[in-house]
């Protein structure tokens, strides 16, 4: 028996025991009234600036509407996401919507969610290996890494045959399903360039398909293991006065890290800095980009993810279907899940202004103008 299976299912005896103590009061979903009800919301961290908008963000909406919402944080770990999802089955919520942290490992505790009748709502990460879970709100993945590719062919000029460059790929976590289909977006674009000999990777860290994307991922998104890993690719194979020419980074988070070890290596901005990509528009990285030391993010609009999400619940509380956009790209292993994608769009220097600052998703002083 896998570690991974260890863990679903210690925590979903753990869970049956737990049910049995409680009141018969918490089946069939769970006794929130009918024009409202309770909500379960399990997010994986708060360590990640994305993920406290997101869930905070979710929070206030449901509650201003009227309905209760229990908001939890997992830490990153695994084994306390599942321990806080069984306690909001067992205080008898009627819908949850989980941020997975590890989307193979929810199964178990989501056969006791469905045997009590709660929806569930995948966010933002497609929870695999079960037939279990309802619905899923999230981006456009894949597009996500289609304009970083894009971005970087664009910026560069593959498409009228300049290079060669030097390009040092990053992919995410390899725990979290979105990872793939960003890697598989921007490689999709990128990878005949590699193939040309327009784009060259020194460090050999150049997956020879999709397939293989998390052989450089990053686990658990950190910065400061992007900010090691790169420190490792410099010193090995750029000692000899060789420059990075771009970076495919598929967030902002690893983004910081890779800035942060561009700087200690002497990259300056302005003169050798390369070209940097990111996703989610974070404080820190907004900051870097007004600095010159990250090229673009990716800007999923977290508060339109909330909306779709609300909007899934106001319908499934009323007993209509949810607004669906995409009933083929996400299938889980078991069952190909309905979804809602939402679409992302690039923001760089000149767009800070208009598209974050404007638009009230940042404050001009958080990111120092």
């Amino acid at each position: 028996m896998t570690l991974k299976r260890i863990i679903a299912v210690a925590a979903t005896a753990a869970l049956a025991l737990g049910l049995a103590a409680c009141s018969g009061d918490t089946g069939g979903g769970g006794g929130g009234d009918a024009a409202t009800g309770s909500v379960g919301i399990s997010m994986p961290t708060r360590s990640l600036e994305r993920w406290i908008n997101d869930g905070e963000g979710l929070k206030a909406l449901l509650e201003d509407a009227g309905y209760t919402a229990d908001l939890q944080y997992a830490d990153d770990k695994a084994d306390t996401q599942i321990s806080q999802i069984q306690n909001q089955i067992a205080s008898g919520v009627d819908i949850l919507v989980i941020a997975a942290i590890d989307g193979e490992l929810l199964a178990p505790v989501l056969e006791e969610a469905k045997a009590q009748e709660i929806t569930v709502i995948a966010y933002d990460r497609l929870i695999n290996g079960t037939e279990n879970v309802d619905y899923y709100a999230t981006f456009d993945n894949y597009q996500v890494g289609q304009l970083q590719g894009q971005f970087i062919e664009e910026q560069l000029g593959l498409a009228d045959g300049a290079g060669p460059f030097n390009l040092e790929p990053f992919a995410g976590s390899p725990d979290d399903n979105n990872a793939k289909f960003f890697f598989s977006g921007a490689w999709d674009v990128l990878l005949p360039y590699v193939e040309k000999g327009q784009l060259v990777v020194p460090s050999g860290k150049s997956p020879a398909s999709n397939d293989d994307w998390a052989s450089i991922g990053i686990l658990g998104w950190k910065s400061d293991s992007a900010q090691a890993e790169l420190d490792n690719r410099l010193a090995s194979f750029y000692s000899g006065g060789e420059k990075i020419d771009v970076v495919l980074s598929p967030n902002d988070s690893l983004a910081q890290g890779i800035a942060a070890s561009l700087r200690s290596a002497g990259y300056v901005a302005g003169t050798d800095w390369p070209i940097l990509t990111g996703q989610d528009g974070d404080k820190a990285s907004v900051v870097n980009i007004l600095a010159g030391e990250q090229s673009m993010t990716v800007w999923k609009d977290t508060r339109e993810l909330g909306k779709v999400v609300f909007g899934f619940i106001e319908a499934i509380q009323a007993g209509e279907e949810p607004e669906i956009n995409d009933t083929e790209t996400y299938d889980n292993g078991v069952k190909v899940v309905p979804s809602f994608l939402i679409t992302p769009e690039v923001v760089v220097k000149d767009d800070v202004q208009s598209k974050l600052i404007d638009s009230g998703f940042l404050k001009a002083s958080d990111v120092g103008l």
